[in-house]
Parts: C-alpha cells; sequence; structure tokens
C-alpha cells in the first residue's frame, strides 16, 4: 500500500532519509578534502613538527620552506617554475587535442552511417585493453627512430589517439545529441566541419569540460612517459621534479617536499574550477523539444 504524502510518519521518513544523505555526503566530502589540507599545512611547518605526528593549524615556516625550495631547485637542472612551464607545454595542448579529436570520432561514429562503423568502433574498444606499459618499448624505438626523442612532441601528438575519452564521449553523444538538429543543419546548407564546430561542440561542452579535467590531471601527474622520453633535466617536467625531490639530497626536509607538492597540485585545481561551471550546467542539459 502507498505511502500518503501527509503522513506525519511519511514526513519523518523522508526527513531521516534527506539527513542521511546529507551527513554521507559531508562525511565524503570530508575524507576528500582532508588530505589537501593536510598537506597545505605541512608546508608552512619545519620537518621537525611534520614528522611528530599531524599538523590542524598552520606553522610559521611557510617562507622558511619557500627559500629553502627555490635553493634547492636551482641545483637540479631546472627551477620549480620551470618545471611547471614544461609541464603546460605538454598538458595545454595533449588536452585540447584530445578532448577535441576524441569528440570529432565520437561524432563521425554517432551520426555517420557506414559499414565498417561496427569494426571501426570494436577496433577503438580493443586498444582500450592494452596496457600503455606493453607499447612503451615500441613507442620509445619509434620515436628515436623519427628523432622525436628528447623533445616534447611524443608527449603531446599520441594524446590525439584516447580511446577512453572517445568511448565517454560517444556514451553521452548518444544520450545528449539529436540526429534531427545535425539534419536540420545540412538542410539548411551547413558544411559538415561547421556543423561540428558550431552545433554540436556547444551541446557537448559538460562531457568535454569533464573530460578534459581528466585529461589535464593525467597529463599533469605524468611520470611514466616522460621519464622515458626526456633524458636532459632542462626539460624536466613537474612531476620529475618532484620526484626528484625523494632523493637523498632532499627526503630529510618534509616542510620543503610537502610545499613543492602544494604547489604541484595549484594548476589542477585551476583548471578544476575554470571547467566546473560547465560541468553543473549540463545537469540540466535536455534533449530536442517536439
Amino acid at each position: 500500500m502507498a505511502r500518503n504524502p501527509h503522513d506525519a510518519s511519511y514526513s519523518a521518513y523522508i526527513k531521516t532519509q534527506k539527513i542521511i544523505r546529507t551527513v554521507v555526503c559531508v562525511f565524503l566530502c570530508f575524507m576528500a578534502v582532508i588530505p589537501f589540507y593536510i598537506m597545505i599545512i605541512n608546508s608552512t611547518h619545519a620537518s621537525a613538527d611534520v614528522m611528530k605526528g599531524i599538523q590542524i593549524l598552520p606553522g610559521k615556516y611557510f617562507g622558511t620552506n619557500w627559500a629553502s625550495l627555490m635553493k634547492r631547485s636551482r641545483g637540479m637542472g631546472t627551477s620549480l617554475w620551470g618545471a611547471m612551464l614544461h609541464s603546460l607545454m605538454i598538458s595545454v595542448p595533449s588536452t585540447a587535442l584530445m578532448v577535441y579529436f576524441s569528440t570529432l570520432t565520437a561524432y563521425g561514429l554517432t551520426v555517420y552511417n557506414f559499414r565498417l562503423k561496427l569494426p571501426a568502433n570494436t577496433f577503438i574498444m580493443a586498444i582500450l585493453m592494452i596496457p600503455q606499459q606493453v607499447t612503451i618499448i615500441g613507442f620509445v624505438r619509434a620515436m628515436i627512430a623519427m628523432h622525436l626523442y628528447d623533445t616534447y612532441w611524443p608527449l603531446i601528438i599520441p594524446a590525439i589517439a584516447a580511446p577512453s575519452t572517445y568511448y565517454f564521449m560517444k556514451q553521452y553523444m548518444e544520450g545528449g545529441l539529436s540526429v534531427e538538429i545535425i539534419e536540420a543543419a545540412r538542410i539548411d546548407g551547413s558544411g559538415e566541419f561547421s556543423t561540428f564546430n558550431k552545433i554540436a561542440l556547444p551541446l557537448m561542452k559538460p562531457a568535454m569540460a569533464t573530460q578534459a579535467i581528466f585529461a589535464f590531471v593525467a597529463s599533469w601527474n605524468n611520470l611514466y612517459t616522460p621519464s622515458m622520453i626526456l633524458v636532459n633535466q632542462k626539460k624536466t617536467t613537474l612531476p620529475m621534479f618532484v620526484q626528484s625531490m625523494r632523493s637523498e639530497q632532499f627526503r630529510n626536509d618534509y616542510g620543503m617536499i610537502y610545499l613543492g607538492l602544494t604547489v604541484s597540485v595549484l594548476p589542477i585545481f585551476v583548471v578544476y574550477f575554470a571547467l566546473s561551471k560547465y560541468i553543473i550546467a549540463g545537469v540540466a542539459l535536455g534533449g530536442v523539444k517536439e
């Protein structure tokens, strides 16, 4: 028997459910934020204070840790800002290429009907199953043969082929992009690339913003591939820079290490807050109203 919405017990039940959901959400939010809070707080303390245990309140050693970080980074081949610039030079174009071409591929395999449509989709999904570690040796040898070794190009151009991003965009496009809109644009004389860039891309902004965040974070935090491709210390990326701080020379200065980690995650926060509004707007995205 259905519950009466005006029944007092039913109202109490709904209120209890809301309280439980709120408590769970607050708890999950707290668990997500606390590691970043501890990292930032530790960056303001001396190494001896960090070793004593978890610090709750900010310390007075931020300036000292910053001076120590700047001083010691001079002996790493590149400065902290240089490593951050190198990471930006890789992450920004690779993210743009990954999101745009993955969306273009998903658009082609969603809107068009051709004989090899299913095999093409199956082939892309098969590539998704291959771990990067399996192909890294062949990839490095190919870059050496193409005289691209120790350059940033091998870290940027391959981002065009991103099966996981393609899969997400295709799933979103099947529910969020109406083929009727595309056909109406064709009837009005719009070219194929014009239709994609002016009609499809604006409708895909929420999905593109989501994947842009994931792609940027993955590229920004990527240590494995750059360490295999880049040998010149003057081209060190930020993850490689942070990794070098874990050497015996710097390992005991925990305050400086936490400060370096804090600086390394700041661009990620900037990208997230810049793109989060598109994700929120996507919640209200609907289909074609007839």
